[in-house]
Protein backbone atom coordinates (compact mmCIF):
# COMPACT_ATOMS: atom_id res chain seq x y z
CA UNK A 1 0.00 0.00 0.00
CA UNK A 2 1.22 3.59 -0.70
CA UNK A 3 0.92 5.96 2.01
CA UNK A 4 0.48 9.92 1.15
CA UNK A 5 1.67 12.49 3.29
CA UNK A 6 -0.39 15.98 2.40
CA UNK A 7 0.66 18.55 4.97
CA UNK A 8 -1.50 17.27 7.56
CA UNK A 9 -3.75 15.14 5.27
CA UNK A 10 -1.86 12.17 5.88
CA UNK A 11 -4.26 9.34 3.57
CA UNK A 12 -3.84 5.24 3.16
CA UNK A 13 -4.93 3.64 -0.26
CA UNK A 14 -6.45 0.61 1.67
CA UNK A 15 -8.84 -0.74 -1.05
CA UNK A 16 -7.18 -0.83 -4.44
CA UNK A 17 -10.30 -1.61 -7.48
CA UNK A 18 -9.16 -4.86 -9.20
CA UNK A 19 -10.66 -5.33 -12.36
CA UNK A 20 -14.26 -4.44 -13.00
CA UNK A 21 -14.44 -1.80 -15.20
CA UNK A 22 -17.72 -0.27 -13.18
CA UNK A 23 -15.03 0.81 -11.10
CA UNK A 24 -13.06 2.45 -12.97
CA UNK A 25 -15.10 5.24 -14.06
CA UNK A 26 -16.66 6.75 -17.29
CA UNK A 27 -14.59 6.53 -20.75
CA UNK A 28 -12.95 9.58 -22.05
CA UNK A 29 -14.65 9.38 -25.22
CA UNK A 30 -16.91 11.83 -27.09
CA UNK A 31 -20.15 11.78 -24.34
CA UNK A 32 -23.37 12.22 -27.03
CA UNK A 33 -25.53 14.89 -25.37
CA UNK A 34 -28.28 13.77 -28.42
CA UNK A 35 -28.29 10.21 -26.85
CA UNK A 36 -27.92 11.08 -23.47
CA UNK A 37 -31.01 13.97 -23.85
CA UNK A 38 -33.08 11.55 -25.31
CA UNK A 39 -32.99 8.78 -22.67
CA UNK A 40 -33.33 12.04 -20.07
CA UNK A 41 -36.46 12.61 -22.15
CA UNK A 42 -37.41 9.36 -22.09
CA UNK A 43 -37.51 8.84 -18.30
CA UNK A 44 -38.67 12.59 -16.90
CA UNK A 45 -40.93 13.59 -20.02
CA UNK A 46 -40.60 17.24 -21.27
CA UNK A 47 -37.47 18.50 -19.87
CA UNK A 48 -38.54 22.28 -19.93
CA UNK A 49 -35.50 24.04 -18.40
CA UNK A 50 -33.33 21.11 -17.46
CA UNK A 51 -32.75 20.73 -21.15
CA UNK A 52 -31.52 23.97 -20.87
CA UNK A 53 -28.94 22.61 -17.98
CA UNK A 54 -28.26 19.74 -19.91
CA UNK A 55 -27.02 21.60 -23.09
CA UNK A 56 -24.84 24.10 -21.10
CA UNK A 57 -23.12 21.42 -19.26
CA UNK A 58 -22.26 20.40 -23.09
CA UNK A 59 -21.24 23.29 -23.33
CA UNK A 60 -18.91 23.99 -20.99
CA UNK A 61 -17.21 20.55 -21.41
CA UNK A 62 -16.55 21.71 -25.29
CA UNK A 63 -15.34 25.44 -24.12
CA UNK A 64 -12.84 24.03 -21.38
CA UNK A 65 -11.53 20.98 -23.38
CA UNK A 66 -8.38 23.33 -24.60
CA UNK A 67 -8.16 24.95 -20.44
CA UNK A 68 -4.90 24.42 -18.58
CA UNK A 69 -5.92 22.08 -15.41
CA UNK A 70 -6.60 25.14 -12.99
CA UNK A 71 -8.77 26.86 -15.67
CA UNK A 72 -10.42 23.69 -16.17
CA UNK A 73 -11.25 23.31 -12.33
CA UNK A 74 -12.19 26.88 -11.57
CA UNK A 75 -14.62 27.06 -14.91
CA UNK A 76 -16.50 23.57 -13.48
CA UNK A 77 -16.51 24.56 -9.39
CA UNK A 78 -17.71 27.62 -10.86
CA UNK A 79 -20.45 26.02 -12.95
CA UNK A 80 -22.19 23.63 -10.64
CA UNK A 81 -21.63 25.82 -7.75
CA UNK A 82 -23.84 28.01 -9.54
CA UNK A 83 -26.42 26.17 -11.77
CA UNK A 84 -27.58 23.97 -9.12
CA UNK A 85 -29.35 24.69 -5.72
CA UNK A 86 -28.33 22.71 -2.43
CA UNK A 87 -31.41 20.80 -1.48
CA UNK A 88 -30.64 17.94 0.71
CA UNK A 89 -31.76 13.87 -0.04
CA UNK A 90 -34.60 14.09 2.22
CA UNK A 91 -36.48 16.91 0.78
CA UNK A 92 -35.24 15.93 -2.84
CA UNK A 93 -35.58 12.14 -3.17
CA UNK A 94 -37.36 11.18 0.27
CA UNK A 95 -34.38 9.28 1.24
CA UNK A 96 -31.84 9.98 4.00
CA UNK A 97 -28.66 9.17 1.45
CA UNK A 98 -29.21 9.14 -2.17
CA UNK A 99 -26.32 9.50 -5.53
CA UNK A 100 -27.27 11.51 -7.64
CA UNK A 101 -25.86 11.44 -11.25
CA UNK A 102 -24.99 14.58 -12.72
CA UNK A 103 -28.10 14.10 -15.34
CA UNK A 104 -30.11 13.52 -12.36
CA UNK A 105 -28.78 16.38 -10.70
CA UNK A 106 -29.17 18.76 -13.37
CA UNK A 107 -32.73 17.49 -13.81
CA UNK A 108 -33.46 18.59 -10.95
CA UNK A 109 -31.54 21.84 -10.89
CA UNK A 110 -30.48 21.10 -7.22
CA UNK A 111 -28.28 18.51 -5.30
CA UNK A 112 -26.58 17.73 -1.92
CA UNK A 113 -23.01 18.07 -1.25
CA UNK A 114 -22.49 14.45 -2.23
CA UNK A 115 -23.84 15.42 -6.00
CA UNK A 116 -21.71 18.66 -6.52
CA UNK A 117 -18.75 16.45 -6.08
CA UNK A 118 -19.64 13.77 -8.19
CA UNK A 119 -20.49 15.60 -11.27
CA UNK A 120 -17.45 17.71 -10.59
CA UNK A 121 -15.18 14.65 -10.51
CA UNK A 122 -16.51 13.09 -13.25
CA UNK A 123 -16.73 16.58 -15.54
CA UNK A 124 -13.06 16.81 -14.65
CA UNK A 125 -12.54 13.43 -15.51
CA UNK A 126 -14.31 14.09 -18.91
CA UNK A 127 -11.93 17.02 -19.43
CA UNK A 128 -8.69 14.74 -18.75
CA UNK A 129 -7.51 15.35 -15.89
CA UNK A 130 -6.79 11.52 -14.56
CA UNK A 131 -8.50 9.83 -11.55
CA UNK A 132 -5.06 9.85 -9.57
CA UNK A 133 -5.21 13.69 -9.15
CA UNK A 134 -9.15 13.89 -8.33
CA UNK A 135 -10.74 12.37 -4.75
CA UNK A 136 -14.30 12.29 -3.71
CA UNK A 137 -13.73 13.11 -0.25
CA UNK A 138 -15.87 12.78 2.82
CA UNK A 139 -15.19 15.28 5.62
CA UNK A 140 -16.65 16.51 8.82
CA UNK A 141 -17.77 20.12 8.39
CA UNK A 142 -16.63 21.36 12.32
CA UNK A 143 -18.87 24.70 11.60
CA UNK A 144 -21.82 23.02 10.84
CA UNK A 145 -20.63 19.60 13.14
CA UNK A 146 -22.15 17.46 10.49
CA UNK A 147 -21.17 15.08 7.57
CA UNK A 148 -19.99 16.57 3.94
CA UNK A 149 -18.41 15.95 0.83
CA UNK A 150 -16.13 17.89 -1.34
CA UNK A 151 -13.61 17.33 -4.43
CA UNK A 152 -10.39 17.13 -3.53
CA UNK A 153 -7.46 17.72 -6.64
CA UNK A 154 -4.24 16.76 -6.32
CA UNK A 155 -1.33 18.47 -8.91
CA UNK A 156 1.10 15.82 -7.65
CA UNK A 157 1.20 12.63 -5.30
CA UNK A 158 2.74 14.80 -2.60
CA UNK A 159 1.06 18.24 -3.63
CA UNK A 160 -1.29 19.83 -0.82
CA UNK A 161 -5.15 19.23 -2.03
CA UNK A 162 -7.12 22.10 -3.46
CA UNK A 163 -10.80 21.87 -2.10
CA UNK A 164 -14.03 22.01 -4.40
CA UNK A 165 -16.54 22.56 -2.17
CA UNK A 166 -20.23 23.63 -2.79
CA UNK A 167 -20.21 25.83 0.84
CA UNK A 168 -17.87 28.60 -0.80
CA UNK A 169 -17.30 29.68 -4.33
CA UNK A 170 -13.31 29.84 -3.73
CA UNK A 171 -10.91 26.65 -4.46
CA UNK A 172 -8.94 27.16 -1.70
CA UNK A 173 -5.62 24.54 -0.24
CA UNK A 174 -6.57 22.25 2.16
CA UNK A 175 -3.87 23.71 4.85
CA UNK A 176 -6.57 26.91 4.74
CA UNK A 177 -9.81 24.67 5.64
CA UNK A 178 -9.12 24.50 8.83
CA UNK A 179 -13.35 23.68 8.95
CA UNK A 180 -12.90 20.53 7.48
CA UNK A 181 -11.95 16.98 8.72
CA UNK A 182 -10.98 14.04 6.55
CA UNK A 183 -12.94 11.06 6.66
CA UNK A 184 -12.14 8.66 3.85
CA UNK A 185 -11.72 9.82 0.07
CA UNK A 186 -11.55 7.56 -3.24
CA UNK A 187 -11.17 7.51 -6.80
CA UNK A 188 -10.87 5.09 -9.94
CA UNK A 189 -8.30 3.94 -8.16
CA UNK A 190 -9.85 2.89 -4.54
CA UNK A 191 -10.74 3.71 -1.25
CA UNK A 192 -8.18 5.94 0.76
CA UNK A 193 -8.41 6.34 4.35
CA UNK A 194 -6.54 9.03 6.48
CA UNK A 195 -4.05 8.55 9.31
CA UNK A 196 -1.34 5.42 9.84
CA UNK A 197 -4.19 3.34 11.00
CA UNK A 198 -6.47 2.05 8.02
CA UNK A 199 -9.58 1.18 9.46
CA UNK A 200 -12.49 -1.13 7.72
CA UNK A 201 -14.30 0.43 4.68
CA UNK A 202 -17.88 1.00 4.53
CA UNK A 203 -19.34 -1.32 1.87
CA UNK A 204 -22.54 0.81 1.64
CA UNK A 205 -20.48 3.73 0.64
CA UNK A 206 -18.91 1.38 -2.01
CA UNK A 207 -22.27 0.11 -3.30
CA UNK A 208 -23.18 3.17 -3.85
CA UNK A 209 -20.36 4.51 -5.98
CA UNK A 210 -20.91 1.19 -8.20
CA UNK A 211 -25.00 2.47 -8.81
CA UNK A 212 -23.89 5.83 -9.60
CA UNK A 213 -21.45 4.52 -12.57
CA UNK A 214 -24.21 1.68 -13.21
CA UNK A 215 -26.66 4.86 -13.63
CA UNK A 216 -24.94 6.33 -16.03
CA UNK A 217 -24.57 3.71 -17.76
CA UNK A 218 -28.24 3.65 -18.29
CA UNK A 219 -28.56 7.47 -18.71
CA UNK A 220 -25.81 6.48 -22.46
CA UNK A 221 -22.34 7.18 -21.07
CA UNK A 222 -19.32 4.87 -22.17
CA UNK A 223 -18.61 3.07 -18.81
CA UNK A 224 -15.10 1.83 -18.74
CA UNK A 225 -11.30 2.12 -18.05
CA UNK A 226 -10.57 5.95 -17.41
Amino acid sequence: MRRLRIQGWRWRLLIPWIGGALLAGVSLANWDFALIIRNAEHRYGNLGPARDRLLEWEALIKSSAALAESDKLNEVNRFFNRKVRFVDDIQLWRENDYWATPVEMLVKGAGDCEDYSIAKYFTLRRLGIPSEKLRITYVKALNYNQAHMVLTYYASPSAEPLVLDNLINDIRPASQRKDLLPVYAFNAEGLYLPGSHARKSDSKKLSRWQDILKKMHAEGFAVGEG
